[in-house]
């Protein structure tokens, strides 16, 4: 009978030494409410439920503590999870995010005001500000490259240089790109007041003209053409992003187009969600590295805010009366779409309620996409 309980109690112990609570470390705890606080602002907070119920979920799934060896984690080979990264590690996911993207968005505010395409480049002053300020705290400047992404405020961009540059580091990288992108209505309006006066507030700006669908479509392969022969190493962002408007411009692919920003980006969205969320098992992210990047992303996004709205007011200097541009939209410059744009829209809605901005603030919105994905292919250009 001794022989039997010693049997049981002998196989219960090593039973328990495979479960979590015997593998779980304060890291695995410090990651899971991590993974709670994205979730509770996904639902609560409506902050990018899209984005952060797959990555808050996904952060859960990566830091149930486990025994090494058995094929569950994100970092083993042979994994379910592994598999699914592969699309992370390899730059899969983001081109095909973009490509819904372009099928989803409409180049029309941009195509009626060009100009509009400079308070776009005007922003990524966060991407370029964030490179030196990664360097100067001693990230290598492949490191520093990747990093930097963060301030064009576009999730799959950082995904995609970071495979490419930092893949130790595209974790931190990626789950700080998309925790500022939902945080934008919270980081852009204070930096957005403290910049512009009331006077500027007001200004109203000519509704944009009626585009062509000729037009439409000649933007979408001269965008193309144009960027990517200044910038071929962007090919498989910009190409995919010009490639889905082509398909909702032309008007006789519409079934391609509504699978490109329907099922298909929903698909990879989750995809990319749950893995980019798995990938931050607390053994290998919670570094100081990962602090550094996350304050490096939220300067990142603090000088894009101050790039766009500056540059608006520069521009307004040289502008006749009547032809000047609000200021408010300058925040849009930052490629978060639509969340930007609808910020100048709240925020100038504070000053007067009958001035819409947010028609105007898709141009730089929709031209931050197109220059965060240029900037993306300079960086990996000069540092890949």
């Amino acid at each position: 009978m001794g022989n039997f309980f010693d049997f049981i109690i002998e196989h219960l112990a090593q039973f328990l030494q495979f479960t979590a609570f015997a593998n779980m470390t304060v890291g695995h705890v410090i990651m899971i409410c991590v993974g709670l606080v994205f979730i509770y602002l996904a639902i609560a907070k409506e902050f990018e439920p899209m984005l952060l119920i797959p990555i808050g979920f996904g952060i859960l799934v990566g830091n149930v503590a486990f025994a090494p060896g058995y094929q569950i984690g994100v970092y083993e080979s042979g994994s379910v999870l592994n598999y699914l990264y592969f699309g992370v590690l390899q730059g899969i996911y983001p081109p095909l995010i973009f490509l819904g993207i372009g099928a989803m968005t409409d180049f029309s505010a941009l195509i009626s005001n060009p100009k509009l395409i400079l308070i776009g480049a005007a922003a990524q002053l966060g991407i370029f500000g964030a490179y030196c300020l990664a360097l100067a705290l001693g990230f290598s400047p492949t490191e520093a490259g990747a990093i930097a992404i963060i301030g064009g405020a576009d999730g799959p961009t950082a995904i995609f240089l970071s495979s490419k540059l930092a893949p130790d580091l595209m974790g931190a990288i990626a789950i700080a790109a998309y925790s500022y992108m939902a945080l934008v209505p919270v980081i852009q309006p204070p930096v957005m007041k403290l910049l512009t006066n009331s006077k500027e507030r007001l200004i109203r700006m000519k509704p944009p003209r009626a585009v062509s669908k000729t037009e439409k479509v000649i933007f979408a392969i001269a965008g193309m053409l144009l960027t990517t022969f200044i910038v071929p190493s962007g090919l498989p962002l910009l190409g995919m992003l010009f490639f889905g408007n082509l398909l909702k411009e032309s008007g006789v692919t519409k079934r391609l187009a509504d699978t490109a920003k329907g099922p298909m980006i929903d698909i990879v969205t989750i995809l990319i969600g749950l893995t980019v969320g798995a990938s931050t098992q607390a053994t290998t992210f919670l570094t100081m590295k990962s602090i550094g990047i996350f304050a490096l992303g939220a300067a990142s996004f603090v000088v894009a805010t101050f790039g766009g709205v500056m540059f608006v007011k520069i521009i307004n200097l040289f502008l006749k009366e009547g032809n000047k541009i609000n200021p408010l939209i300058g925040n849009a410059g930052v490629s978060a779409v639509p969340d930007s744009a609808r910020v100048s829209q709240v925020v100038g809605l504070e000053y007067d309620k009958t001035n819409h901005l947010l028609m105007h603030a898709m141009g730089p919105n929709v031209a931050g996409v197109i220059g965060s994905a240029v900037a993306a292919g300079i960086m990996l250009s000069f540092l890949a």
